[in-house]
């Protein structure tokens, strides 16, 4: 088949968030990636994490009738999982041929998740030579429970779509936001619930981890110690955010100690990636998700780590129209898992 043809449109990408559910169709020709299709629908948290049959087909039905809104047409699919349902770590393993590595993998495997291996998928990707042994390779290794996977995977088929692949959001997030050159840069996804976090390094994620801080937990101390309601204590966080002059400081004052557990968590990783990385310094931080436009939250994580920080961008590998330039500038903060998932290779 020509590569001038549109081949990405075989499939879709789906995020399914704790607080929508979202999809994004490409397109590809001549290698450069076109925005088909996109939408989203809101659900509520305690639906999206929910274990229960019923819950399971209440979303599914959801997810069946945003595809027929979007009039997406192919049955294919990418589908995120969620990163607080995978395990992630980086390992040494010996050199070996492609063949035995698998094997030996999989029996290493066993002592390093945290689920018996019977129970769980893995996977793994070849990072390159290990910086702690030089004559170990090192990869990245994730796992995730089968039921999980099973039960996901059940819900999807029952409404007539074909997963083709399921990953981790957070190297779905690392596709879409992180830039091609070989710097370490710092991916920071603040959800509702909890803060997803990748370290990519070498156009490669080399640390990835789940913080349970997010939004959610921001919203609580303003309202806890400004002693107003949670709608209001959020108008306040998302309209004065970390400023010290608005309101004489006091969101500032009620907030900034709950980010700062944020804060403590990213430079924990950082400094995790750079004892193991000796010389790597990390070059720019990427924020992005809900709590990324709360006024003056790059700043403060900027001044916290002497780093660029800027917002990221979901769309910035795939092309538009102009006239949709605002639209999807105002939903970029809320689609790196979905474009990036529609960002793999077919």
């Amino acid at each position: 088949m020509s590569s001038l043809l549109t081949t990405s449109s075989d499939f879709f990408g789906l995020d399914i968030g704790t607080t929508a559910v979202r999809l994004v169709q490409l397109s590809n020709t001549g290698g450069q990636k076109t925005l088909m299709k996109y939408a989203y629908v809101p659900v509520s948290g305690k639906l999206a994490i929910s274990d229960s049959k019923a819950d399971q087909d209440k979303l599914g039905q959801i997810i069946r009738q945003l595809v027929g809104q979007a009039n997406i047409t192919t049955k294919s699919v990418a589908v995120g999982i969620p990163s607080n349902r995978v395990f992630t770590t980086v390992a040494d393993v010996d050199r070996l041929p492609a063949g035995e590595l698998a094997k030996a993998i999989h029996f290493q495997a066993d002592s390093l998740i945290p689920t018996p291996l019977v129970e769980s998928k893995i996977d793994w990707a070849l990072l390159g030579d290990s910086p702690a042994d030089t004559t170990k390779e090192e990869i990245l290794l994730t796992s995730v429970p089968n039921k999980f996977v099973e039960d996901r995977l059940d819900m999807l088929e029952s409404i007539g779509l074909n997963v083709i692949a399921f990953e981790p959001d957070n190297l779905a997030l690392a596709r879409a936001l992180a830039t091609s050159d070989n710097s370490a840069q710092l991916i920071l996804d603040v959800g509702d619930h909890s803060s997803d976090l990748v370290i990519v390094f070498m156009n490669k994620p080399h640390l990835t981890r789940s913080i349970p801080t997010g939004a959610e937990a921001i919203v609580r101390a303003a309202s806890q110690n400004l002693n107003v309601d949670s709608k209001q204590a959020q108008e306040f966080v998302f309209k004065f955010g970390l400023s010290k002059e608005k309101l004489e400081g006091q969101v500032f004052q009620a907030i900034s100690g709950t980010v700062d557990l944020l804060v403590t968590e990213i430079e924990k990783s950082i400094k995790f990636f750079q004892t193991r990385y000796k010389g790597s310094k990390i070059g720019r931080i990427v924020v992005t998700g809900g709590a990324s436009v709360i006024p003056e939250f790059p700043l403060y994580i900027a001044n916290k780590f002497s780093v660029e920080v800027e917002i990221g961008n979901a769309w910035r590998n795939v092309t538009y129209s102009r006239d949709r330039q605002n639209e999807l500038a105002a939903l970029s903060n809320q689609f790196s898992v979905a474009v990036g998932l529609a960002e793999r290779e077919p």
